[in-house]
This record gives structure tokens, sequence and C-alpha cells, in this order.
């Protein structure tokens, strides 16, 4: 049984609050449990690491830092930069659908993102 989610991989969202407010980009991952997703060119970071038996030199790596999923909200139209909430909805055939709720109920097509069923 699948669950259909209101951000899912592969949605363009834009950040309605924090220091990259107003920034869009696309959606590179949903991490369910902790509420957050990765979004692409926003939250990368540098980290230094310290010396170990595996790295004996030390150095430096990128890393990406979730954001929030209460700080981000869908944009229906990439045009204008819209941006709505999110409703769940059964169509006629009895399958949940997204539904954009500022956009009078307009349904969201998922057609463009590949759907990743083998994978845990």
């Amino acid at each position: 049984m699948t669950s259909i989610k209101r951000i899912i991989k592969g949605d363009m969202v834009k950040l309605i609050s924090g220091a990259n407010k107003g920034t869009t980009g696309r959606v590179v991952s949903v991490l369910t449990k902790s509420n957050s997703v990765l979004v692409e060119g926003i939250g990368n970071i540098h980290r230094k690491v310290k010396p170990t038996k595996q790295n004996p030199r030390g150095g430096s790596k990128d890393i990406h830092v979730p954001i929030s999923i209460h700080k981000i909200a869908l944009v229906v139209n990439e045009k204008t930069g819209k941006t709505s909430r999110i409703g769940l909805s059964k169509n006629d055939d009895g399958k949940k659908i997204r539904l954009a709720r500022q956009d009078n109920n307009k349904e969201i097509h998922t057609s463009n993102i590949s759907s990743e069923k083998g994978k845990k």
C-alpha cells in the first residue's frame, strides 16, 4: 500500500521563512521521520573533519543540511512563483490525489516524477 505525501521528491518548493526566505529549489529527498526535506542548492554547508585512522590528514567536507517541512510551500505555477497549501482527496477511481488549495482545489499532477517502488 502506497501512501501519498504532501511534498514529494522532485517538487518545486519555496522557502517561506528563515535566512533563505523566498528562495526556490527542487526537493532532493524527503525525510519523513524528522519532518524535513533536502532542497537542491539550499542548506549546503562546509564542515571541518578531525584526523582519524581512516583519514589521517583530516580536512573538510561539504554536507547537505535538511530544512523543516514547515518552512516550505509548494510552487504551483513555476512561471509566476505562486505557492499553495496542499490538500489530499480521493478521485473517482479511489486513488489519493493532491490538490492546490489556493488554486481552487486544482489537482497537482506528478507525471514528471519517477516512482521508486523498488527502493526502501
